[in-house]
């Protein structure tokens, strides 16, 4: 008889399996939420400090009161960010990264510095995607 324990014929359980590219991970549900344009934008933002809701709304040009909203209740979910109410008349509230949140959008900075150094590239691909169908 073996000391060794048995192992499940089945593979492991699917809680411990982490694929993105797998439709039931909770990699990927995160993934796609980190990964919409105002979630990517508040990321960078907060990485940026913490924000009342209304700096980090004139930070993000474009964004709705209410988009905004629900990207920072989906953030807050993903445990990607804080929602912090400070006792103060009128009452505030302040948003900031934790850890986790904090290590997304570091990588997300990244991304975006690269993207910012490659404006003209893209910018030169996109007049030539231009004069080619035009």
């Amino acid at each position: 008889m073996s000391d060794m324990p048995a192992q499940d014929p089945a593979g492991p359980t699917q809680e411990f399996v982490s694929d993105v590219f797998a439709r039931g991970c909770t990699s990927r549900a995160a993934f796609e939420d980190v990964t919409s344009k105002w979630a990517s934008l508040a990321l960078l933002a907060l990485g940026e400090g913490r924000y009342r809701f209304n700096a980090l709304r004139r930070r993000i040009d474009g964004v709705s009161e209410r988009m905004l909203s629900q990207t920072l209740q989906t953030l807050e979910r993903d445990g990607m960010l804080t929602r912090e109410v400070l006792t103060a008349i009128p009452p505030r509230v302040e948003y900031s990264l934790t850890p986790l949140g904090a290590r997304v959008a570091e990588q997300l900075r990244g991304l975006a510095d690269l993207l910012e150094a490659s404006v003209p590239e893209l910018q030169t691909a996109r007049d030539s995607r231009e004069r080619d169908q035009g």
